[in-house]
């Protein structure tokens, strides 16, 4: 009986060694996804939806060097804190071959120095501030969305066009806001150097006092309006200047406004003329769009959102990446990454070597207000390759101290 426990405990175990090959073969790439779901539904479940879009293709496909991907992901509270707590989980705990995600830029910049001290790959989705792949930039970390500066240089030449000298601005008093301010004050005032600033209005994120900003901004009679809000801030502040005529014969400049995300639920009281960057999904007819769009609908019977387009080109580039390094060894997905290109819903984007930014773009156009929705009109999509929305690599060395 002895003898044939110990035969049988050996031939278990030249079984297991025998199919951990197998196992290995049929493993999963693991992809570890942090995001603020609880405090910006209205963005991050569209981004969701388009993860699920882009892992079921890519899986359906047969997966990435024979692997399927696997996507965790966990709610950073919108806290930088707790978005570096989930990070550690994620690489520790869960084994995650990589990091992704991030949409406020607070939660983003502190996972880029995550990555930066775990010398751990992490692909920002959405956070905007120039400082996740410039002041702040790391070797690690690299983004998909334009930021702030190639936002605010691609509104900057409309806002020229308009010749207003005196202008308020608007925005949310975090990272993000403080970046785009300090963008456009730069390009616009390199544009149009006789313009003054008259007001500023730095709100907490989240809890915009509408009627005081919106009457403060009335106060200083300015000849435009630069603003930053968005979500519900963006909502009530909206509100509040049709209600006290704020925006009555005033230009308005303003960045994501035109995001369907944003500017669906102003319903009938969308403003009207407004020069945004945003998404005009049922306007775009190019046959990468309308493959995105139609496998959009089929899944989830709903439209796309300018989430949507992030979350999906975002699972699509990890994939991409890892493809091109055949493995997910950290250094190899940084220099994969440096250079890729990618197929997306807006075209082809290229993850530039110097600064780690993807060259997608943003459309640029007018809002109106049409039959009791806000839609965009006039638009035209603004590629990120373009030299003219960002600075030289020189200029970009410079402010890269981390590399």
């Amino acid at each position: 009986m002895t003898m044939r426990f110990a035969f049988n405990v050996v031939s278990l175990a030249a079984l297991t060694v025998a199919l951990i090959p197998v196992a290995q073969a049929q493993g999963v790439i693991k992809i570890g996804e942090i995001n603020s779901y609880k405090a910006q539904p209205a963005f991050l479940e569209p981004y969701k939806k388009g993860m699920e879009l882009a892992v079921d293709e890519i899986n359906a496909a047969g997966g990435v060097n024979g692997k399927k991907i696997e996507l965790i992901t966990r709610d950073d509270n919108a806290n930088p804190g707790d978005a570096v707590r989930v990070a550690e989980e994620l690489v520790s705990r869960e084994k995650v071959d990589m990091l992704a995600g991030t949409f406020l830029s607070n939660t983003g910049l502190a996972v880029t120095d995550f990555a930066k001290q775990k010398k751990f790959f992490f692909l920002a989705g959405e956070p905007l501030t120039d400082k996740i792949t410039w002041q702040g930039g790391n070797q690690y970390t690299f983004r998909l969305r334009p930021g702030t500066y190639m936002q605010a240089a691609m509104l900057v030449p409309e806002a020229a066009k308009l010749k207003k000298k005196r202008w308020a601005i608007v925005y949310p008093n975090y990272e993000y806001g403080q970046s785009a301010v300090a963008a456009f004050k730069q390009l616009l005032k390199a544009a149009q150097p006789d313009v003054e600033f008259v007001a500023e209005q730095a709100t907490p994120l989240g809890k915009v006092d509408a009627g005081s900003v919106a009457q403060a901004l009335a106060d200083a009679k300015p000849d435009a309006i630069f603003n930053v809000l968005f979500g519900a801030d963006l909502s009530k502040f909206v509100r509040e200047g049709n209600t006290r005529g704020l925006f009555k014969d005033r230009e308005v400049v303003s960045v994501l406004t035109g995001e369907p995300e944003y500017l669906d639920p102003l319903k009938d009281e969308a403003p009207n003329g407004w020069i945004v960057t945003g998404y005009p999904w049922y306007g775009i007819a190019t046959p990468e769009h309308k493959k995105f769009e139609q496998a959009y609908q089929a899944k989830f019977k709903d439209y796309p959102r300018l989430g949507s387009v992030v979350g999906y080109s975002m699972i699509k580039s990890a994939a991409a990446g890892i493809a091109k390094a055949k493995s997910t060894d950290t250094e190899k997905l940084v220099a994969a990454f440096k250079g890729l290109q990618v197929d997306s819903p807006f075209g082809k984007i290229t993850y530039r070597p110097e600064d780690h930014q993807s060259t997608m773009g943003a459309f640029v156009g007018r809002t109106k207000n049409e039959n009791g929705k806000g839609v965009m009109v006039n638009y035209t999509y603004l590629d990120g390759a373009d030299a003219k929305y960002q600075p030289s690599a020189a200029e970009i060395k410079k402010t890269r101290a981390a590399d």
